[in-house]
């Protein structure tokens, strides 16, 4: 019994040991990664500007070639697009892993630092976080400090993440059971218009058994998170017109069409007070049985504490709860204009008005047969559509008119949660992270992946990386150094594990 004991406290001791001794390891590659995303962060990525994109593509290749990546530049209609692969091997599955290194313009004026592309820490202080010196991390590594500057991550964090988590792995001489193919987009924040005939022209190049994608933040609850799909989205915009020019309200107001209430009561006829869309068929194909529910409802969000962090009473009531509502297309109005407002409003009849929409799509709904139906309810209401200003003759030949411009779309997509890749990720993601990772049916937002499922055929999962407060897309976007060890971690733990047979 004392023996018994005795190996028990050793294989303790010796488990404790070796756990410490690996967050040594990954502390220290956390160390590394800052220093490698301060350095990939001062050079802009303005996905608008065209030498940005160039200088960020000169910094990948020289370091994914240091890794031994074999690197390439494939053009595209407009900017080029990075690939990177290791030496293939003809027994192994092939992982297609997408990240984008563009990020959104921005606006110095509205950082809480001079330079968004100059990486600033930070560390909380009574409830706020002050601007510290790097060099307070020579002595420790603490998870809770925060890194502010463009594109921390959204994404090149989850770029330098697996860059050295393919350091580890190499320094640990760990056998890779996978065929490693990267794809660096320089357009996804304007929408990745080159990447679908891209994918097409460069098919064979890209050719893998599944894709992941690492982008967008982890689940609220900051627990390990697996999103099988996303929303696809489609645009309309649509501009209504009164007189030629704006009129005096005094002389002209009861008397000149007002396109500002020709425009919104068009609107109220296209959702009811709970925020349903009323247009017929606009939900048709989307069926969600008991065990689709199941999984929704496991998913851990609060909807009251969702309400409380937005400030609203009651949720609309497309879908029962979050989750739910995120199974359905959406109709949105994502900006509305008229005449001036504000200390330039104006006592005038304006001479248009324009609402800007947004539908976001699920794999049930194709975006091409929503904007027809949308078009078809603009007629019923008694609109005479055109794709251009009106003319004079068509201003005085019909008493509504309407301006409509559509943009193409971007589809959804959703991969089975029994798939065998997704049950890799899930089983190794589980073990290694020791919790219950969030399994999400289809997130709200769109990222463009649908061209590579549709033309490689191949399922899709996407492995979030960043926290979820991290400002993507807005001023002082951030990314918190725990992060950057659960998607080094992550990285590690995906590509070091064989698939089960």
């Amino acid at each position: 019994m004392k023996r018994i004991l005795v190996t028990l406290l050793t294989l303790i001791i010796s488990s404790q040991f070796s756990n410490a001794q690996d967050e040594t390891t990954i502390k220290s590659q956390v160390a590394k990664s800052i220093q490698e995303l301060k350095e990939f962060i001062a050079i802009p990525n303005d996905a608008l500007n065209a030498d940005d994109i160039d200088d960020n593509i000169f910094w990948l290749k020289k370091q994914f070639e240091k890794r031994g990546f074999n690197t390439a530049e494939l053009a595209t209609t407009n900017l080029p697009l990075f690939f990177a692969a290791m030496p293939m091997e003809d027994s192994k599955p092939t992982v297609l892993i997408y990240m984008h290194f563009d990020g959104q313009s921005v606006e110095p004026s509205k950082w809480n630092q001079t330079n968004p592309y100059q990486m600033v820490l930070k560390k909380p202080v009574n409830d706020s976080l002050v601007t510290t010196d790097f060099s307070e991390l020579d002595d420790e590594i603490n998870y809770d400090w925060r890194l502010f500057g463009r594109s921390t991550s959204d994404d090149k964090g989850p770029i330098v993440m697996f860059l050295n988590a393919i350091d580890l792995l190499q320094k640990e001489e760990k056998t890779i059971p996978f065929n490693i193919k990267l794809i660096l987009d320089s357009e996804e924040e304007k929408g990745s218009k080159p990447l679908p005939d891209a994918v097409k022209q460069y098919r064979e190049l890209l050719e893998a058994d599944f894709l992941l994608i690492a982008d967008g933040p982890v689940h609220a609850s900051e627990k390990p998170t697996i999103v099988y799909g996303c929303r696809g989205i489609t645009t309309l915009t649509l501009t209504t017109f009164g007189p030629i020019k704006p009129q005096h309200s005094g002389h002209y107001g009861n008397y000149a069409p007002n396109p500002g209430f020709q425009l919104a009561q068009l609107l109220s006829t296209m959702k009811d007070a709970d925020g349903k869309v009323t247009i017929p068929g606009y939900y048709d194909g989307i069926f969600l049985d008991e065990n689709i529910m199941a999984v929704l409802k496991k998913v851990p969000d609060d909807d009251r504490v969702i309400a409380e962090n937005l400030q609203f009473k009651e949720a609309e009531k497309v879908g029962g709860f979050y989750q739910e509502a995120l199974q359905f297309p959406s109709l949105n109005i994502r900006g509305l204009s008229s005449g001036w407002v504000g200390d330039k409003a104006r006592t005038i009849v304006p001479e248009s008005a324009t609402a800007e929409l947004d539908l976001r799509l699920v794999p049930e709904s194709d975006g091409n047969r929503l904007k027809k139906l949308v078009k078809e309810h603009i007629v019923k209401q008694g609109f005479y559509i055109v794709d251009h200003v009106p003319t004079k003759e068509e201003r005085m030949a019909h008493k509504k008119i309407i301006m409509l411009k559509e943009r193409p779309v971007t589809d959804a997509f959703r991969t089975d949660f029994d798939n065998k890749y997704g049950i890799h990720l899930l089983d190794v993601m589980s073990k290694n992270f020791e919790e219950d990772v969030v399994q999400i049916r289809i997130m709200g937002g769109t990222v463009p992946i649908s061209p590579f499922i549709n033309e490689l055929k191949i399922p899709a999962f996407i492995v979030p990386m960043v926290n979820p407060d991290n400002n993507q897309h807005s001023p002082n976007e951030n990314l918190k150094i725990g992060q950057i060890a659960y998607g080094i971690k992550a990285f590690y733990t995906i590509l070091s594990n064989k698939i089960s047979e």
